[in-house]
C-alpha cells in the first residue's frame, strides 16, 4: 500500500505524493512594476473605466460608453482645462475630472438605460419592437441589398436555380 502511493498514477497526483514542500507564493513577470511615489502607473481610472495614459485627455475620455467626441470636448470646457496627455494630469486634475465625468449617464447606467427601452419596445409589440425581435433595422433601412449585419450571413435556397 506504501509502494502505491509513492508512485504517482497521474501527473496531477505528483503533488500529493511529491515529499518536497511547496512553495506558498506565486510569481508573475511583471515587465514595469508600478511606482508608488512616482505615480508611474499605466492606466488612470475614470468612471468606472481605465483610460490610457499615453493619449491626450479628449480622447483617452472616448474609452468611456457614453463619451464621444463632443461631450469629451465639452467635459474638458466645463472644467477649462488644457487638452494634455493623461500621465500628465496631477491628482487635483484628476479629481476635478472625475467629478465632472460623474455628472454623465455613462457605462453601466446607459447600457442598462438603452436595454430597458429596447425591452420595453419590444413588449408593447410597437413597429420598432417588432424589428427588434425579428433582427431587422429599426430606422427604415431598406432590406432587399443590405443590411446582412443584423440578418446573418446570407443562405442559399435549396431547389432555386438560374435559367
Amino acid at each position: 500500500m506504501a509502494q502505491t502511493l509513492a508512485m504517482p498514477v497521474s501527473p496531477s497526483l505528483a503533488l500529493i505524493s511529491n515529499p518536497k514542500p511547496l512553495s506558498r507564493t506565486v510569481s508573475f513577470p511583471v515587465l514595469n512594476p508600478p511606482k508608488v511615489r512616482g505615480l508611474s502607473i499605466e492606466c488612470a481610472r475614470v468612471g468606472g473605466v481605465e483610460i490610457p495614459n499615453n493619449k491626450r485627455i479628449e480622447f483617452s475620455l472616448q474609452y468611456i460608453h457614453g463619451i464621444g467626441r463632443s461631450r469629451a470636448r465639452k467635459i474638458l470646457c466645463d472644467i477649462s482645462m488644457d487638452n494634455k496627455v493623461t500621465k500628465d494630469l496631477s491628482e487635483e486634475e484628476l479629481i476635478t475630472l472625475r467629478d465632472e465625468v460623474s455628472k454623465y449617464v455613462i457605462e453601466g447606467d446607459l447600457r442598462r438605460f438603452n436595454a430597458l427601452n429596447i425591452r420595453r419596445l419590444k413588449e408593447i409589440q410597437c413597429y420598432r419592437g417588432i424589428r427588434h425581435i425579428q433582427g431587422l433595422p429599426c430606422r427604415g433601412q431598406r432590406t432587399k441589398n443590405n443590411c446582412r449585419t443584423l440578418k446573418g450571413k446570407k443562405v442559399a435556397i435549396a431547389g432555386k436555380k438560374k435559367k
